[in-house]
């Protein structure tokens, strides 16, 4: 493996937001960013996510014998704990201080990481908000949307539909066939943005963005690695579905309700 400096990873450095793009998170909770980090920084950390997801990965039914959120992508989930190379990443102060300021908290602890692999002929990523799946008390959470490769359109590039996170209608509805033509509905009323990323451009989107990508018709693997991250101060609320009693067993191990979700798997990443 390549072995980068201390200062070519760059990692831990501070992102300089502007007032204009912290104004825009606000008003929309979701954007995209340039130039966070380096091509050199993500080729390095890309060939430890991509070995380890494709290790950990049990995803291995025919493409044509998987449902429609099998079919998205290949999804494993804190892959920090099987590699201290991908632990590093993931605990970078760079991406983990925007998520803070984006979320104007005082400092942010891990939820936990996913790898998003869409595959060669890899389905469509049905409309939803993450939030749906996680007992957390308030809404001040983050996702990092960190691509490993430059994703064309055909690709299938994360899609946003700006304002959608004031929507409420639908926030009981997990990812489905059926949500998606509900949610669908609803989304033509408000800005779609659907973009490129080139490699070292970076999103950020809250809790209950709704968002969906496109199928990959690219014949290349759209490699993304995710984090997502909480205020350092959120507490467990009562988990209101199956899903987020199962989000609660997984990424908050013995954290009461009410409690602050500090367990070994939730560590502060950046506090100013």
């Amino acid at each position: 493996m390549e072995t980068l400096t201390v200062e070519e990873l760059d990692i831990d450095s501070h992102y300089q937001l502007s007032d204009e793009q912290i104004s825009f998170y606000r008003q929309n909770e979701f954007i995209k960013l340039k130039d966070v980090l380096s091509p050199e920084v993500l080729n390095y950390y890309k060939k430890y996510i991509w070995e380890k997801t494709l290790e950990l990965n049990t995803n291995h039914l025919p493409m044509e014998e998987r449902d429609t959120y099998s079919k998205a992508f290949i999804q494993v989930i804190n892959i920090w704990q099987h590699c201290k190379t991908v632990a590093e990443f993931v605990m970078g102060k760079r991406l983990a201080r925007i998520a803070s300021e984006l979320m104007e908290v005082d400092g942010v602890r891990l939820y936990h990481d996913q790898a998003l692999f869409k595959e060669q002929k890899g389905g469509f990523t049905p409309w939803h908000a993450d939030q749906q799946y996680w007992p957390l008390a308030t809404a001040k959470t983050v996702t990092a949307w960190i691509p490993l490769v430059p994703v064309e359109m055909e690709m299938g590039p994360l899609s946003f539909a700006a304002g959608s996170h004031k929507d409420t209608r639908f926030r009981d509805l997990e990812i489905s066939d059926d949500s998606e033509k509900l949610i669908q509905t609803a989304m033509d009323k408000y800005d779609f943005e659907s973009s490129p990323f080139d490699l070292g451009e970076i999103s950020f989107h809250s809790g209950w963005m709704y968002h969906r990508a496109p199928a990959n018709d690219s014949g290349k693997m759209r490699a993304v690695m995710t984090i997502i991250y909480m205020d350092k101060d959120m507490t467990l609320k009562e988990p209101e579905n199956g899903n987020q009693v199962n989000d609660r067993n997984a990424y908050c191990p013995g954290i009461e309700v009410g409690a602050l979700v500090n367990s070994e798997l939730n560590p502060i990443i950046y506090s100013r």
